[in-house]
């Protein structure tokens, strides 16, 4: 495999110079042509449009607009038929005399005749062929509302689950799972700026407020080069432009929370601003919960505000900004079952964020970009008890700066090349014992490190059949002082026994320095107009890490980066996918196969302690790891029915089989990995029998996640626990809690469009059901030391029961 990715390497910069050297000739090339360009937004709120199609008749050319709703097509002077559509939008045509290259900014307006039609279409069907990237999913707000809700909150994360080849390891858990990778291995971005916590209530909720975002999009596979910093998904979240001529409102009350959303321009079609806000109100989550979370107390609010400054015809600034906390009281009998011993606990998370872009369009074709961004994640846990006050706290602290230049040099090709600059200050958790506490304090040194990212990519229409998208990165990451590094006894299994000394590092001084290229490549070609044949290959290597040894990601788990003795994660994946429409793009159909080499897979040693340790890589192994699957997909576009099924087969798998047996898992055997869930089965359907009733069914099915259940136990006859059976624990990850499956329903009531058509005031009723038939899903298996009792274990079931809700929805 190196071998193999350092050759590929050398042929993607051979083939990117190539393209670069020719561009002068392509610019000669094109004198006798000339352009048309400009942006499609929406007539209403201004909003830029991705994915429109732009098509000149005559010429049999076309091309879609990119997230910012640019467009550039090349021609021969003459006259043109000029035809731009976007399902939900009434289509544009217009007939141009074009001599010379000229701009032309186009505004769709709302279909209403689809309004009023019972038929339902989805957002884009062709784009199933037509997109490059392949592993690649876009969802649009609107059709993220299509699925029902949890507690009448449409969810982004949760709407990344009926996905193939997106898992989680149960409810109540943060993050999601991406093709055999860890919630770390995800890079979650809101307007480019990422977010190290991605839920409220423990994963109950995204952080995501429906009324601001404008469109998602998961890249799993083939992943473009202008990401990087993970090693196996980038979710790229991105917030609606404010609305830039007449002021408007959102929102909905529900029996956890409720959300406002405010826009309008300050100054009209030049700034306009954009305000959301979230809150929790009560605690009836938890009260329908199992006995021993009952007495949970939870809250959470957010804010997304978003301010929008239209310079002048060639240059925009925006700033994105976002604010949000969790909080919850746990009580006693909830703590016993993780063995804290505690009358409560307090448990907290703060993210702050924030994003600042200036765009500036020098020429019709060519664009520059500006990014500044910074995040601050804080976690903390305290225990009030007076014996055992402490307050446990850390924070990670990033900021970074990007310049990217693009240039749509015709329509076949889009060149992007940038420079990005990361800088992280981690704070592991710090132990500040209360007034009157027993506790000792501990301060773990800070950690600080600067990753830089050189990048450059081309999306080339190589004919009306081939397209690709050659990409390079090249990261290099440093890892910086101040910092004090141990040295330990060689040829033995490291631990705080064996450390010898300790070097000190100056602040600024380098401490250990990583890097190396990234190659990316994307290809399709289309056999039809309804198939498509698409590969991908990526190299992702990443240096912030998340280690903990729970199953759900608690505050006290600790992000650290690496070092002398924790080296970058690295994966290889190879994707390909078969892509099919049927009957006029009615019916879609997928199916991609991939795998992935990890290296330097992160573990951790049996009993390690990882919360406070001064030398943390005492406490973790490095291994290798794989992982394999199939995901399918067919979805159904238009009709009264409408709706989607995915299959996933998926293994991921571990092996640490270090120098001594203490740094071995399984004897140095292929384990599965906490996340491997073999088969998952989601299916959505969506029933729309008038226009003012939408009912949904959401079902989904995934295998039991691996456990580690005890083979035996002794008894214990000492005098603080006479007769406790403790289980006896072999090798990890080899059994496995019962299969997990779930039935959803929810029913919308909306105004009907065509009565009252000028009232601003719009409303509707979501009814939902979580859990139709109260299955009891098994979020783990727990096995405690109990004296005298033969019954060690029980099942911790998160939902066991049926969730109903009524949310209140407007617009204005």
């Amino acid at each position: 495999m190196p071998f193999f990715t350092t050759r590929l390497s050398r042929l993607l910069v051979l083939f990117l110079v190539s393209i670069r050297l020719a561009l002068p000739e392509a610019s000669a090339q094109s004198t006798a042509s000339i352009s048309l360009f400009g942006t499609v937004r929406n007539a209403t709120t201004q909003e830029p449009l991705a994915n429109a199609n732009v098509f000149l008749v005559e010429s049999r050319r076309g091309v879609q607009t990119d997230r910012k709703g640019f467009y550039l097509l090349s021609m021969r002077p003459g006259e043109y038929t000029l035809k731009v559509s976007l399902v939900g939008y009434q289509s544009y045509t217009t007939t141009l005399d074009l001599r010379e290259t000229r701009s032309l900014n186009i505004d769709l307006s709302d279909d209403v005749k689809l309004l009023e039609e019972v038929t339902v279409t989805s957002d884009k069907p062709e784009e199933n062929i037509q997109k490059v990237e392949i592993g690649a999913s876009r969802l649009t707000i609107r059709s993220i509302q299509k699925i029902p809700a949890f507690m009448g909150e449409v969810d982004v994360m949760r709407s990344l689950l009926m996905l193939p080849g997106v898992n989680t390891v149960g409810e109540g858990t943060t993050g999601i799972n991406v093709r055999g990778g860890s919630i770390d291995q995800n890079l979650v971005l809101m307007d480019e700026v990422p977010l190290f916590n991605t839920s409220h209530l423990f994963g109950f909720f995204s952080v995501f407020n429906q009324d601001a975002v404008r469109d998602v999009t998961l890249q799993r596979g083939g992943i473009p080069a202008r990401y990087g910093g993970r090693a196996s998904s980038v979710l790229d979240v991105r917030l609606k432009y404010p609305n830039t001529e007449h002021f408007s409102g959102s929102g909905g009350i529900g029996l956890i929370s409720s959300r406002l959303a405010l826009e309008g321009p300050l100054i009209k079609d030049k700034l306009s601003v954009l305000l959301a806000g979230r809150a929790s109100f009560n605690d009836f989550l938890f009260r329908l919960g199992p006995v021993n979370l009952r007495g949970t107390r939870a809250n959470f609010y957010d804010v997304t505000g978003k301010l929008y400054w239209k310079i002048n015809e060639r240059q925009e600034l925006t700033f994105s900004g976002y604010r949000s906390s969790d909080s919850f009281k746990i009580p006693s009998d909830s703590l016993s079952s993780v063995e804290v011993n505690a009358s409560s606990a307090l448990f907290g998370y703060q993210t702050t964020s924030g994003t600042l872009r200036w765009q500036h369009q020098i020429r019709e074709n060519v664009t520059w970009e500006v990014v500044g961004a910074l995040s601050r994640y804080r976690a903390s846990t305290t225990v009030p008890d007076s014996s055992n006050a402490l307050d446990l706290v850390s924070s990670v602290d990033y900021r970074s700066t990007k310049v990217q230049y693009t240039n749509h040099a015709d329509d076949r090709h889009k060149y992007l090349a940038g420079l990005s600059v990361v800088s992280y200050g981690i704070q592991p958790n710090t132990l500040t014992p209360g007034p009157f506490s027993n506790v000792l304090p501990v301060a773990l040194e800070a950690e600080n490190a600067v990753e830089i990212g050189l990048y450059a990519e081309d999306e080339w229409k190589l004919s009306p059949r081939l397209s690709v998208i050659p990409g390079l990165r090249y990261s290099h990451f440093l890892r910086l002082g101040r910092a004090r590094v141990y040295r330990y006894v060689p040829n033995v299994p490291l631990s705080e026994d064996v450390a010898t000394e300790i070097d000190a590092y100056e602040a600024g001084e380098v401490v250990q320095a990583y890097g190396g290229l990234e190659p990316r490549l994307a290809l399709r070609w289309t056999l039809d107009p309804a198939t498509s044949i698409k590969v991908g290959y990526n190299r992702m290597r990443q240096y912030l890490h998340l280690v903990s040894n729970t199953t759900a990601a608690l505050p006290t788990a600790r992000w650290t980066t690496s070092s002398p003795y924790v080296k970058p994660q690295i994966v290889d994946q190879v994707s390909l996918g078969l892509f099919r429409n049927f009957k006029n793009e009615t019916y879609e159909t997928s199916a991609e196969v991939y795998y992935k080499k990890l290296q330097n897979a992160l573990d951790y040693k049996d009993g390690a302690d990882l919360v406070l340790n001064p030398a943390l890589e005492t406490g973790l192994l490095q291994g290798e790891g794989r992982a394999y699957g199939l995901e399918m997909m067919a979805k159904k576009n238009t009709g009264f029915w409408t709706g989607w099924v995915s299959y996933t087969y998926a293994r991921t798998f571990l092996r640490i089989n270090g120098a001594f047996p203490e740094e071995r898992i399984n004897s140095g055997n292929w384990y599965p990995a906490n996340h491997d869930r073999p088969h998952t089965l989601n299916a959505m359907a969506i029933y729309r029998p008038s226009l003012t009733v939408t009912v949904a069914f959401n079902f989904t099915y995934s295998s039991g996640r691996p456990a580690t259940f005890p083979y035996g136990r002794f008894t214990v006859f000492e005098p603080t626990i006479y007769g406790a059976n403790v289980p006896i624990y072999v090798n990890r990850n080899q059994d496995r809690i019962p299969d997990y499956h779930r039935l959803d329903f929810s029913i919308t009531f909306d105004q009907d469009p065509a009565k009252k058509p000028e009232r601003k005031w719009r409303s509707s009723w979501v009814f939902s059901i979580y859990n139709v038939y109260a299955h009891k899903n098994a979020f783990s298996v727990f096995y405690s030391i109990r004296p005298y009792s033969l019954e060690d274990a029980y099942k911790l079931s998160i939902f066991a029961t049926i969730f109903p809700s009524l949310t209140y929805n407007f617009k204005f």
